[in-house]
């Protein structure tokens, strides 16, 4: 039998038809009291009626068979408050569910959220709060299981991986504290392919030893890659080159375009500080009369302050509607340098617009970085347009097939980030690799199990 941690091929993966499912163990129960006393008045309550409830509780992994309790429950009336009440089942489920407290705590996910809306999640990506082994928790975080599932990396899983291998990967490095973690996903798949923990920061040496191992491992099955995915790291460009030779280099549009939002919205703050400059002093109480058209003046001021920074979002929003266009003249009337901003994000914007090539997106990026030189007010506020990393986010345009973000490996960075939070701080760098290879063959059955949980939940509720 599969110990604690062990992942094993369940027999009920990917079944979608309930009948094909093996017939549940049936488990009784029973609730059944002659009287019990009412919740608000303390009176006791004699039976009405018996009524047979059931709930769906976690499988028998020895049979491999679902298992169902079936509890027989008493209904009693109270003539007091005039009003019917069932016998307590909290220790069996919630109320109104039709699964355990067992399924309701299981990390999986779908139970749990189908089971209790209200209820918090005990367990995020397999970090469980109770621990199903008899033994004690370990204190470094590794998990009973790890070093069998980091040995099957390199073989079944990655089988199963690359055989849905799409050519397009991404490519990220994420820090958990004094270690730092290299993925390789699949950016069509959003597949984790291969990774590595280094316990110091990644240099160009040790990404280029990452990639020749994951190009040794391509070649032996013969694979290529198309396209590689990064951030604005300087990490990647000359490794990519050196190993995958001449192929797409996308720089993940997502960064490019945080790093100029940023710089408008800290040029809309500047605004507002040389506002808030600008605002007359006045002794303290009521406005003298010689004083107040300096009161009226400073009560502008800082409703244009209040207005900027409310909707500051609209100079950096994607598509504006006719209302939120006329707010923005509005609130930038006296400020044209405003406007200019607005518009050269729209223009941004539009040439990340895959209708046009990569060859006429530079040609309208040269003619708004000319445009922008001509303003030497935002001119420095917009120094990011000149960057390079503008311009390889744009190879994208000539691909349909390539990703324009690296939204794979982030998802995947965000997953470790949260699987890591539920663990003990102390950890060392062979339990962090094993347990990112216990998350990746979990990850690898989930959606055969997710299939399967939800047309069984469908059949169950009708």
């Amino acid at each position: 039998m599969a110990g604690p941690g062990q992942y094993v091929a369940d027999v009920t993966e990917g079944i979608i038809r309930v009948e094909d499912l093996p017939k549940p163990r049936i488990v009784k129960r029973s609730r059944n009291y002659k009287h019990r006393r009412c919740a608000d008045c303390e009176h006791s309550s004699y039976r009405v009626r018996t009524v047979v409830r059931t709930l769906h509780d976690l499988g028998d992994p020895a049979i491999n068979r679902p298992r169902d309790i079936q509890v027989t429950y008493s209904q009693h009336y109270c003539c007091r408050c005039d009003k019917y009440f069932n016998a307590a089942m909290g220790d069996l489920a919630l109320p109104k569910s039709h699964y355990t407290h067992r399924v309701s705590a299981w990390p999986s996910g779908s139970s749990s959220k189908m089971a209790s809306p209200s209820e918090p999640r005990r367990g995020i990506y397999g970090a469980t709060n109770v621990s199903s082994s008899p033994l004690p928790r370990f204190r470094t975080g590794l998990r009973r299981g790890g070093k069998r599932a980091a040995a099957n990396i390199d073989g079944d899983y990655l089988e199963q991986v690359l055989a849905k291998f799409s050519g397009y990967i991404a490519v990220d490095e994420v820090y958990d504290g004094p270690f730092c973690v290299l993925f390789i996903v699949d950016n069509h798949t959003f597949q984790r392919i291969s990774y590595e923990v280094l316990d110091h920061d990644p240099t160009h040496e040790d990404i280029k030893r990452f990639f020749r191992h994951f190009r040794a491992v391509l070649d032996a099955r013969g694979l290529e890659v198309v396209g590689v995915t990064t951030d604005g790291s300087p990490l990647y460009p000359t490794p990519i080159k050196e190993v995958f030779g001449d192929v797409s280099h996308q720089i993940c549009k997502f960064h490019v375009l945080a790093e100029l939002t940023k710089a408008i919205l800290r040029a809309v703050a500047k605004i507002r500080k040389e506002l808030a400059f600008k605002k007359p002093k006045l002794p303290r109480g009521r406005p003298s009369r010689a004083n107040r058209a300096l009161a009226r003046r400073k009560k502008q001021l800082e409703a244009k302050i209040t207005e900027l920074f409310d909707h500051r979002y609209l100079f950096v929003q994607h598509d504006l509607t006719p209302a939120e266009k006329k707010k923005v003249i509005r609130i930038s009337r006296g400020l044209p340098h405003l406007r200019t901003l607005r518009d050269i994000m729209d223009e941004v914007y539009r040439l990340f617009d895959r209708r046009c090539r990569t060859a006429t997106a530079l040609k309208k990026l040269a003619k708004l970085r000319a445009r922008v030189r001509r303003f030497k007010k935002i001119g420095k506020t917009l120094s990011k347009l000149s960057s390079p990393n503008l311009e390889k986010a744009l190879v994208f345009l000539d691909d349909a097939l390539l990703p324009a973000t690296s939204n794979a490996v982030e998802r995947s960075n965000r997953r470790h980030r949260k699987m890591q939070k539920n663990i003990y701080s102390v950890r060392t760098q062979e339990h962090v690799r094993q347990r990112i290879a216990l998350d990746m063959e979990r990850d690898a059955h989930g959606a055969e199990q997710r299939k399967t949980i939800s047309a069984l939940h469908l059949a169950r509720t009708g």
